[in-house]
């Protein structure tokens, strides 16, 4: 391993960012608190979307479009976002992105047909976004030496909603057998959440600015147009796909293929979110190790998992094994890590629109990860819309890992 992109530090290396305090944590926990409120959201739909088809008579792929299509909006949003917050405290985009998520959400529930509602859908995607770019923009500036790591503890609260969303959106169609109650009610509980949020987290928490060393610093690129920018953002097109193929359209897998109940269907979602609770130690896993191999293993991952989730065995135990290694593997290290490195290949001063590349590409390609894994399903079945939308393209994930310039980004360095 070429000693300049080693993760080890520099003996007595002191910490260069203002100390932490311990009501700065808590407000912080706040946000992750809001964003795994945005997780339990984002779970639900693809919960619901078996009986949504059903009511509406929508066609499989066109319910995988539904399913994905909010991170069309992300992307949308993504880059914008990063450069409003030139412009905006983070506060105001953090709780405008929150009540456009919530009413988003909540008009869902009162779709009349998938015109309005796929707009909705969209709408959704545009209120995330510019939550999670400014919570990624705190944490990188909060934890500018260990960017990966509170990258991770972020996706770690949305284990947290990833968890209990499908659990308690079980529990409530099951109650009264009417797939608009977990909308309305994770919706008005997004309200909820700005209420929190106006009383509890201040704005000197929210715009403080971090800094980082300067000899680790002057690696990363002075331009977003850069060789691993570059790299990067092909590895989040396909991450997207990948993960957004299997959050849009598994639990229709589960329920149409399989036969598995609403409730069943979302305990196994459910494992799937314990699995991202390994967020943090991926993100620890990226600050420690060389991003050629901490990627090249993620896409190797998530290849040989799109083989075993759609064309293995289909008992609920298994499926929840799997389940819980996608969120271990995919969301727990891949994820994290690509929001990590894409921060790590430029300078501190470019953290915001950094972050928001990552954003954009990403969710871009999620956005139709849905449509086009349940259009290749509808035509030649499951196991080949796993085979060639996440393994093949984990192949070329894996390439591009391996051409990355490592040199050129902003790791930590060891003595030589």
């Amino acid at each position: 391993m070429n000693s300049a992109t080693s993760a080890n530090p520099l003996p007595g290396e002191g910490r260069s960012e203002t100390p932490v305090t311990a009501l700065e944590i808590g407000m912080f926990l706040v946000l992750l608190a809001s964003y795994a409120l945005n997780a339990m959201d984002r779970q639900i739909f693809p919960l619901i979307a078996a009986d949504v088809r059903r009511e509406f008579g929508f066609g499989l792929a066109d319910t995988g479009l539904l399913s994905t299509i909010f991170t069309l909006g992300m992307a949308l949003a993504g880059v914008p976002t990063g450069y409003l917050l030139a412009r905006w405290s983070r506060k105001a985009v953090l709780q405008l992105g929150i009540a456009v998520f919530s009413l988003a959400t909540l008009l869902t529930a009162y779709s009349s047909g998938f015109g309005d509602m796929i707009v909705y859908r969209a709408a959704t995607g545009i209120g995330e976004a510019m939550q999670l770019t400014v919570v990624i923009a705190i944490a990188a500036s909060y934890f500018a030496r260990f960017r990966a790591t509170a990258v991770g503890a972020i996706n770690f609260s949305f284990g947290v909603g990833a968890i209990v969303g499908p659990l308690l959106g079980g529990h409530l169609i099951g109650f009264e057998r009417n797939w608009r109650l977990p909308l309305i009610v994770f919706g008005l509980a997004g309200f909820a959440a700005m209420a929190l949020i106006a009383v509890a987290v201040s704005q000197r928490m929210t715009e403080k600015a971090g800094t980082i060393d300067t000899r680790i610093d002057t690696r990363g690129a002075t331009t977003m147009w850069n060789r691993n920018t570059v790299l990067l953002t092909g590895m989040s097109v396909i991450g997207g796909l990948c993960i957004y193929g299997y959050l849009g359209m598994y639990p229709t897998y589960l329920r149409e293929h399989l036969h598995y109940t609403p409730a069943d269907t979302g305990r196994v979602m459910s494992i799937f979110g314990g699995g991202v609770f390994a967020s943090i130690f991926g993100g620890w896993l990226g600050d420690r190790f060389h991003p050629k191999l901490v990627l090249s293993l993620s896409f190797a991952g998530a290849g040989l998992l799109g083989v075993l989730l759609f064309s293995g065995p289909t008992g609920m135990l298994v499926q929840s094994v799997l389940s819980f290694a996608w969120g271990l593997v995919v969301s727990g290290v891949l994820y994290v890590n690509l929001a990590g490195y894409h921060i790590k290949s430029v300078r501190a001063s470019l953290t915001n629109r950094a972050t928001g590349v990552f954003v954009t590409t990403l969710y871009g390609a999620g956005a139709f990860a849905g449509y086009i894994i349940g259009g290749i399903a509808a035509r030649f079945g499951w196991s080949a819309a796993g085979f060639l939308q996440i393994t093949l393209l984990s192949v070329v994930g894996i390439a591009l890992a391996m051409s990355l310039r490592t040199d050129r980004m902003s790791l930590r360095v060891r003595q030589p």
